[in-house]
């Protein structure tokens, strides 16, 4: 049973860092998490009257505040124009409705969970994250840090000329992702981001030019980057799948996603 001893609904970041110094206590985001565990906090530290719930659109960048809710994500024209409709792929099928609209970007983010549909889209689309101390980072280096007391406030994505497209396996519509799978075409190269291995999303580059004819792919080369995916990737066990079946799907949905990215499908 979770207990909580206080309750802070912050007024800027300054004073949400200098609270989150201290290890008992926690940011709060859906608490879809927290609220399964048993362990007890000193003070809840909420930021939800930071207006850090919008989706901020300008010519050049999307800027996504930590506590945007995942429905937020689904909804937004702007990102599902934008995205070719992968993000909103991305989180169509997590659980329901009523979670998308409580659960936070930040707290998928910063939990840099293994099955996350959302790390994994984000990193395919090169975003960074913007923390309270230590500024703005690429996505791709902050989720293989450590988690400290640091705040994410936000994400950006830099808006450029891209083909991307987003799949999952789930045994099961709503189920967690066995495995998660983003590829995109943007500065001149295809990258393809695996999630569910069942580790945390990881990046594989176009590094042996197997794609060489832009976002134009035929399905022989589709099929030869999806193994070449497979074999950089280290994949594992769990109650959703074995290491062998994971690595068999993942060049699958790679091959899959180029194809519609590529505008073959």
């Amino acid at each position: 049973m979770l207990q909580i001893k206080q309750y802070v609904k912050v007024t800027s970041l300054d004073e949400a860092y200098e609270l989150n110094k201290k290890k008992s206590n926690v940011i709060i985001g859906g608490m879809h998490w927290l609220k399964m565990s048993s362990k007890s906090v000193g003070t809840v530290i909420d930021l939800s009257g930071l207006g850090l719930d919008e989706i901020v659109e300008t010519e050049s960048t999307f800027e996504i505040g930590c506590m945007v809710s995942l429905r937020q994500l689904e909804t937004h024209e702007g990102l599902h124009a934008y995205t070719m409709g992968a993000m909103r792929d991305a989180v169509k099928d997590i659980v329901g409705i009523q979670l998308r609209n409580t659960a936070t970007v930040g707290g998928s983010i910063f939990g840099r969970y293994g099955f996350s549909d959302v790390l994994t889209v984000f990193m395919a689309l090169d975003a960074s994250v913007v923390c309270y101390k230590a500024g703005e980072i690429s996505l791709k280096e902050y989720a293989k840090k450590k988690a400290d007391r640091d705040i994410l406030v936000k994400l950006v994505i830099k808006k450029q000329p891209l083909r991307i497209a987003y799949l999952a396996q789930r045994h099961a519509r709503t189920d967690f992702a066995m495995l998660t799978c983003a590829v995109c075409f943007a500065d001149g190269m295809w990258r393809a981001v695996l999630g569910g291995r069942p580790e945390k999303a990881e990046m594989v580059m176009d590094e042996e030019k197997l794609l060489t004819n832009g976002i134009s792919v035929t399905e022989a080369q589709a099929e030869a980057f999806g193994k070449y995916v497979a074999e950089q990737l280290e994949f594992g066990s769990n109650m959703r799948g074995s290491a062998e079946y994971r690595k068999e799907i993942a060049a699958v949905l790679v091959k899959r996603a180029l194809l519609t990215a590529g505008g073959n499908a």
